[in-house]
C-alpha cells in the first residue's frame, strides 16, 4: 500500500474540469484507517480518516453519502476472536458521528464490516452485536475470498481457503446473514468468479455485491495475459449476471494487483486514459447487469495510489455520457441507495 500523503503532490499533476458537478453521487466503497497495524509504529502518511476522505469527496463532484467497507481496522484487542471485528464498526460509527457535525460534507451512511462466515449459524451473535454497535449504520459484511496459489499474488486479509465460497460452513453463515436482512460484499480474483456464481445460485435470497469486477489480475503469473484473461472474464461475468441477487460495483481497477502499473508513472492517469484502457470492463458489465444492478465506486484510498478522486468520477461520467438520465441516476446514486438501504 502506497503512503497516501506522499502521492498527493504527484496526483495534483493531473487537474481536470469537473463534469456535471451538480449530479448527486453516493460513493458506496471507501475505507478508513489510521495506518497499517503490522508492523507497529504507524506513520501519518498512511492515514485516511474523515478529513482525508472529505478532502477527496469535496474535490468537485457532488458526493452526498458514502459507504465504509471492511479493511481490518481497529479490531478489538481482547475478548473472543470472533468478536474482534466489532471494533471496526465501533471505530467507523465514531467517525460517522464526527461527520454529522458538518452536514455540508459527505456523510458516512452505511457500514460493511467483517464477520467470519466460517462460524456457520453461530455467526448470528457476531452479526447481532455489529448491528447493535453500528447504531443504525450497519448493513452487512465482507468476508474477502481472494486466494491464489502463486506467492506473488497477495491473498485476502481474512485468510480464505482456496474455494471458500463453496465451503458448507461458509454458506451456512451467509444463510444466517440473509435471514437477518444483511448484504454480502465480495472481494476475490477473476479465477474465482465461477465459485461465486455457484454460491449465488445456492443462496438466491442473499443479496450479493460483486466488488471490483472480480479482481482481474495482472501481476505475477498473470502479467502479459490481459487479453486472454478478459475473454474468460467476459464469460464468467455473463454467467454471474444471470443471478438476479447479484449487484456489481464498477471500479477498483487501478490497484497495483490489476497490473496497469499506473502507480509507477511520472504522471498519473487521466480520465480519458481510464476510459480508453479500462472502459470495456465497465461497459460489458453494464451490458450484462443493467444500470439497476450496477453502481460506480471509488475504492479510495486504495485506488488513490494511481488516480485522483475527481479524475475517476470524471471518467465514470464520460463512460456513460450517452446513457439516459434514469440510467445515470441508478449508477451514481439509486442502486447504492437501494442495495445498502441508505
Amino acid at each position: 500500500m502506497a503512503k497516501i500523503h506522499e502521492v498527493e503532490g504527484w496526483l495534483d499533476l493531473v487537474q481536470e474540469e469537473i463534469l456535471e458537478p451538480d449530479m448527486e453521487i453516493i460513493d458506496p466503497h471507501h475505507h478508513l484507517w489510521h495506518g497499517p497495524q503490522d508492523p507497529p509504529g504507524v506513520k501519518g502518511s498512511y492515514r485516511y480518516l474523515l478529513q482525508d476522505l472529505w478532502r477527496d469527496t469535496s474535490s468537485g463532484h457532488n458526493i452526498k453519502k458514502t459507504v465504509f467497507i471492511d479493511c481490518g481496522q481497529e479490531y478489538r484487542l481482547e475478548g473472543p476472536e470472533e468478536f474482534k471485528p466489532i471494533g471496526e464498526t465501533e471505530f467507523v460509527v465514531q467517525i460517522a458521528k464526527q461527520a454529522q457535525e458538518d452536514s455540508s460534507q459527505a456523510q458516512i451512511a452505511g457500514i460493511i464490516g467483517h464477520a467470519n462466515m466460517m462460524l456457520g449459524t453461530s455467526v448470528k451473535e457476531v452479526l447481532e452485536l455489529h448491528a447493535e454497535k453500528g447504531e443504525g449504520l450497519f448493513r452487512g459484511i465482507r468476508h474477502a475470498g481472494g486466494w491464489d496459489e502463486d506467492e506473488r499474488v497477495k491473498n485476502a486479509h481474512s485468510h480464505p481457503t482456496p474455494h471458500i465460497y463453496l465451503e458448507d460452513k461458509f454458506q451456512e453463515g451467509l444463510q444466517m446473514l440473509a435471514s437477518m436482512g444483511m448484504v454480502f460484499d465480495t472481494w476475490h480474483y477473476h479465477n474465482q468468479i465461477r465459485d461465486l456464481t455457484e454460491l449465488a445460485k445456492n443462496l438466491p435470497e442473499l443479496v450479493i455485491i460483486h466488488d471490483h469486477f472480480g479482481g482481474p489480475l495482472g501481476i505475477g503469473p498473470y502479467k502479459g495475459k490481459r487479453d486472454e484473461i478478459f475473454d474468460q472474464w467476459q464469460e464468467d461475468i455473463y454467467e454471474l449476471s444471470q443471478c438476479g441477487n447479484v449487484y456489481s460495483k464498477l471500479g477498483g481497477l487501478a490497484m497495483p494487483v490489476n497490473g496497469w502499473d499506473w502507480h509507477k508513472r511520472d504522471v498519473p492517469a487521466s480520465s480519458d486514459e481510464i476510459v480508453s484502457e479500462q472502459g470495456k470492463y465497465y461497459l460489458y458489465t453494464l451490458k450484462c447487469f443493467g444500470s439497476e444492478r450496477c453502481m460506480f465506486e471509488s475504492n479510495f484510498p486504495v485506488d488513490k495510489q494511481s488516480i485522483s478522486y475527481h479524475v475517476i468520477w470524471n471518467a465514470y461520467k464520460k463512460l456513460v455520457k450517452n446513457f439516459s438520465d434514469i440510467e445515470k441516476s441508478n449508477l451514481f446514486y439509486k442502486t447504492a441507495e437501494k442495495v445498502y438501504k441508505l
